[in-house]
């Protein structure tokens, strides 16, 4: 019988005790598998029929030789995705996950596959925690001698039992019962932001994940104590959460703006109006895309996200026009434009003379009661012209108000220490400073891998972390040929409709456009940011089509599962240093502080999109060469055709 029909769970086409799974007629569990997959194709439904006799035969020696009580299961669906693992044995107290593939030879995307579900498992499975958990590929037409390629054994059919026989579960001799794996509660994978925004506008609260829980409780429970104080005491608060890329800053900044305990602290207006929060970002892709999502999931995308420059043209028309809501959060703080810069983006002239921090701080002291800011800073990511103030912007901005008695600072150690002596009462929070990256899964080094790379750190310090990366199934690879990099992503994640992959690149290069990548500023601006990220394969504006692109301005504070990354002519080596000589110019009369680091700062950006990787395209053009051979050097692997 199948799974859904014994256990009433709609999580996997078959599971059962591994002798059940010998004993029943092969046809029996590939009609399960069918009514499973309702939308199956003829070739699916061959490859189960191949796949369940071998499969048969190896379970039978297992469940002879094994203790415990093993578990067959198959076509197991990770809960809140679409994936689907091909076959997992939960034996010798141990997980072991099988993709089947009907061919001789696996591919590299083949191998990557198989890494990425054992990966998950290992980061989000609740039962998988403390267990040993082995990605195996199965070439189901093949009869080579087993061996291992970035952690994941390839096997013939014919091995499967004594590969199994070979291994045993670290945690205890006892099997994972076939309720407790196939829970929906035991797997929370970590949303990208555009699937935590519609999950908070669908549920007003995010899914419990255990890494991101952990990275970011302390500090969210901090920022609560601080905005119920403002409320108690009638204050008004600044907030910098500073965080590394990927580290969740974004998260709990959109977890805040949805936070239902606002409601209890909030003022009523005499308008009527009662909005606790709003979270405001400059970087209009990000606002396009969660307004998006958070629309299609039935709500109004402008009441909880807004973008920066429209609520400064509204509140800078008169003081006397009052915001709406107590907590305003400003997404990459640190970007926020200086005066000049202000003067030049609002030609009205009503916020002239001001930085974007002087205006958001004044727009506060017009929130009757208490306000609260919160400012939420990234790391070397100012890629904007007019955004290279930093955030001593926002401690002078508090210190040129009036009232700056009834303000309070509050940030990490590593932005307070420069700031005193001031006038401002000013506290330091350890809970501020978010500094382990949960976006890339279990890739711990790829901030340091990114840094080192941008900063010439010792070659062989690169290949070191680079090679921590592969083995926690972090994949960087490179090649010369932009097509065969488009195919490795579309045979990573094929049948898999909600993974997003799309090709990236930088703004000011020069030479990609004439090497197929439409980077060029006409390609670019017609790109709509929402469906961009948002749709998935089959819809004519996803990235998945890998044809238009979207550049550091694009990509900067969203994610993709996994990004082909086109180099280009602006950021290349050039006899064993970087140089940017070959960037496009900024139009005349831009005064900028360092196009150096401008053209660092977006290849910090483009190199840290991809939760599984990054795959780096490279123009066959002879000054690029210098620039291929520095990434291979440092841990990038080619992408050799298989």
């Amino acid at each position: 019988m199948s799974q859904k029909e014994a256990k009433g769970q709609v999580n996997a086409g078959w599971a059962s005790p591994l002798s059940e799974f010998v004993s029943q007629p092969p046809h029996s569990i590939s009609e399960a598998l069918q009514r499973f997959v309702e939308d199956a194709s003829p070739s699916q439904i061959r490859a189960w029929d191949d796949s369940i006799p071998p499969l048969q035969r190896e379970s039978k020696q297992i469940s002879e030789a094994a203790a415990g009580n093993p578990v067959a299961i198959m076509e197991y669906q990770l809960p809140m995705e679409f994936r689907r693992a091909d076959f997992v044995l939960l034996a010798r107290g141990a997980v072991f996950v099988l993709e089947l593939k009907g061919k001789d030879q696996p591919t590299r995307a083949d191998i990557d596959q198989a890494a990425g579900y054992a990966r998950d498992l290992r980061a989000y499975h609740a039962a998988c925690a403390d267990r040993e958990v082995w990605p195996v590929l199965v070439p189901m037409r093949s009869k080579s001698a087993k061996r291992t390629v970035d952690g994941v054994t390839i096997i013939g059919p014919d091995s499967i039992d004594d590969f199994v026989a070979q291994q045993k579960g670290t945690a205890s001799d006892s099997d994972i019962s076939v309720e407790s794996f196939l829970s929906d509660e035991a797997y929370s994978p970590l949303p990208s932001i555009i699937e935590a925004a519609r999950e908070l506008m669908e549920t007003g609260e995010l899914r419990y994940i255990r890494r991101a829980h952990a990275a970011t409780a302390a500090t969210m429970e901090l920022i609560r104590e601080l905005c119920i104080e403002a409320a108690k005491t009638k204050t008004r608060k600044l907030i910098l959460l500073r965080g590394a890329p990927g580290s969740g800053k974004t998260l709990v900044g959109l977890q805040l703006a949805h936070s239902r305990w606002l409601d209890d602290i909030a003022v009523e207006r005499a308008s009527g109006k009662r909005i606790p929060a709003v979270f405001l970002s400059g970087n209009g892709p990000l606002v396009d895309v969660l307004q998006y999502q958070l629309k299609a999931a039935g709500g109004d995308g402008k009441t909880f996200v807004r973008g920066v420059k429209e609520y400064v043209a509204r509140y800078s028309k008169s003081e006397k026009l009052v915001p709406d809501e107590h907590v305003l959060i400003y997404d990459e703080a640190q970007r926020a434009w200086d005066a000049r810069r202000v003067a030049e983006g609002h030609k009205d002239g009503r916020a002239a003379g001001k930085s974007e921090p002087e205006l958001f701080i004044e727009f506060a002291n017009r929130v009757p009661d208490w306000c609260v800011v919160v400012g939420l800073i990234g790391t070397g990511q100012e890629i904007h012209v007019g955004e290279e103030g930093g955030t001593g912007q926002w401690f002078d901005a508090v210190q040129a108000q009036s009232n700056v008695a009834d303000w309070t600072i509050h940030g990490p150690d590593s932005l307070i220490a420069p700031q005193i002596p001031s006038t401002t009462a000013i506290r330091a929070h350890t809970e501020l400073s978010l500094d382990t990256t949960i976006r890339f899964h279990a890739a711990q080094h790829l901030a340091p891998w990114v840094e080192g790379l941008l900063n010439d750190a010792p070659i062989e310090e690169l290949a070191r972390l680079a090679e921590h990366l592969r083995v926690d199934g972090y994949r960087l690879y490179i090649t010369r040929d932009l097509e065969q990099g488009k195919q490795y992503l579309r045979d990573r994640y094929q049948g898999e409709p909600s993974r997003r992959y799309g090709v990236i690149a930088s703004s000011r290069d020069r030479i990609l456009s004439a090497h197929g990548v439409a980077n060029d500023w006409q390609s670019t601006k017609t790109m709509r940011n929402g469906p961009w990220f948002a749709e998935g394969p089959g819809h004519p504006g996803s990235c998945t089509n890998l044809e238009s692109v979207a550049t550091e301005f694009g990509a900067q504070g969203l994610e993709l599962d996994q990004s082909l990354l086109a180099w280009g002519s602006d950021l290349v080596r050039q006899n064993g240093a970087w140089s940017n000589d070959d960037a496009r110019n900024y139009k005349k009369g831009t005064v900028v502080k360092s196009a150096f680091e401008l053209r660092k700062n977006a290849y910090r950006v483009l190199l840290t999109r991809g939760r599984d990787g990054s795959v780096i395209f490279l123009p066959e053009d002879e000054s690029m060469d210098e620039t291929y051979r520095y990434l291979v050097d440092a841990g990038v692997v080619p992408l050799e055709s298989d």
